[in-house]
């Protein structure tokens, strides 16, 4: 715990049997309370390495139901649990989780209700072998999402993300995308709620075990991210009303 605020880590799997115990075993237990590996219907072992190191509370996804859905199934068993601060840590180790005090203090010292490690910030994204197609995409992405959203992030495509449990328990993450882009709808719908987000230069690692999705998809993935940002700036304007929108307290 810090300050008595219970620390939850969940870890969104799918196929991750290679980096898993690498990733559980740089955890800062000190502060870290309980970790949730949703494991997303691997087809490797990855719920074998789970079990092996120990992690109590896994659960499983019969049916694959995407990136968002895991995490979907990933917030709500930390709040059951009780979490007040939720870290969402990637198992493929292209994270490092020696960064989870630095993200978490922010959140439990009632500084942000929100904070993100940024692969942007430092050079960390190049540093760590960002292919040089992907670091142009985010660049252009985030820029275009800074304008139509009115924020100033450096990038809003890391998977390394700390929440309060106030913002969980608010937004409507459950109308989001099982796909990709519900991180970005989840960040979007963060900043209509009035909430801040901090962001923390970190290391990455691209390597092959490393999760990561392919050009056609990313295309997908940077035309569904344009349609979120364009759906804020709508509703901001009051010209449409969107369901994603509507917080749950």
């Amino acid at each position: 715990m810090i300050n008595g605020k219970k620390l939850i880590a969940v870890l969104p799997a799918y196929n991750a049997a290679l980096t898993l115990k690498k990733t559980y075993e740089e955890i800062p237990f000190e502060i870290v309370d309980d970790v949730v590996l949703v494991d997303d219907c691997s087809t490797d072992n990855t719920l074998e390495v789970a079990n092996n190191i120990g992690i109590k509370h896994v659960i499983i996804h019969e049916k694959n139901k995407g990136y968002g859905g895991n995490q979907k199934t990933c917030y709500d068993t930390a709040m059951r649990l009780g979490a007040d601060i939720v870290i969402m840590l990637h198992p493929d180790y292209q994270y490092t989780p020696k960064l989870i005090q630095s993200l978490s203090y922010l959140i439990a010292n009632d500084l942000y209700p929100v904070a993100f490690g940024s692969r942007i910030l430092g050079k960390g994204a190049l540093k760590g072998g960002m292919p040089m197609y992907k670091y142009i995409f985010n660049r252009f992405l985030t820029l275009s999402q800074n304008i139509l959203i009115n924020q100033k992030l450096s990038e809003y495509h890391t998977g390394y993300r700390a929440f309060s449990k106030e913002v969980i328990l608010k937004i409507n993450y459950h109308a989001n995308s099982d796909d990709f882009v519900f991180d970005n709808q989840m960040i979007s719908q963060i900043f209509y709620a009035g909430f801040d987000i901090a962001e923390v230069t970190c290391p990455t690692k691209y390597f092959p075990e490393a999760s990561s999705i392919n050009f056609s998809r990313s295309m997908k993935y940077g035309i569904g991210v344009l349609g979120v940002s364009f759906k804020h700036f709508f509703n901001k304007l009051g010209i449409i009303k969107s369901e994603i929108y509507k917080t749950r307290s």
